[in-house]
């Protein structure tokens, strides 16, 4: 990680861009799915949509500018991602399919559930994961990635004033979440 935030990206390096889309998938796979896993809820589907942004970070990166962090920039374009992948159709889709197969009884779901909520820390993940995207997105950019606020600005574009507002609304949220739940 430390290298990639040292190495400048230059006219020569964009020539081989695999060899730096390689080391973004190195670094940042695992942090990169974690977030992607925020906004869709689904593991399956989280990859995927990981691997079509490490395809769009290839295509792009001659867009690079060096404004930000090379890891704000892979974020950025992942959020988008994301938030795009929300809008479609397929998506609305499928998560209306998804719903109405959860109301079907399952034994092994109900077992499932109930060794979750024994875990303090699955339920505070649990919680997290039930917020709304534009809560979620901040709640995770800030305590699991542990970014600031104006690295959130940049990735989000959202001001920070409002990055502020989400974070004490979503504590309230989660507060409130996690009280109903004891």
């Amino acid at each position: 990680m430390n290298e990639l935030k040292q190495v400048a990206i230059t006219d020569e390096m964009i020539t081989d861009k695999e060899q730096i889309i390689d080391q973004l998938m190195h670094e940042y796979s695992d942090d990169l799915l974690h977030l992607v896993y925020t906004y869709v809820r689904n593991r399956t589907t989280a990859e995927d949509l990981t691997q079509e942004i490490f395809i769009k970070c290839y295509e792009k990166l001659d867009q690079f500018n060096q404004q930000a962090s090379i890891k704000t920039w892979v974020y950025r374009i992942a959020s988008n991602h994301c938030k795009d992948y929300l809008r479609s159709w397929h998506y609305r889709k499928i998560s209306l399919n998804e719903k109405v197969f959860n109301y079907l009884p399952s034994k092994a779901k109900h077992v499932e559930e109930e060794i979750i909520a024994k875990n303090e820390e699955n339920r505070l993940a649990l919680a997290v994961m039930e917020l709304p995207v534009k809560y979620r997105e901040v709640v995770f950019l800030h305590y699991y990635e542990e970014l600031s606020l104006a690295e959130i600005n940049k990735i989000t574009a959202v001001n920070i004033n409002t990055i502020k507002t989400r974070l004490k609304r979503a504590k309230e949220l989660l507060k409130d979440s996690m009280i109903k739940e004891v």
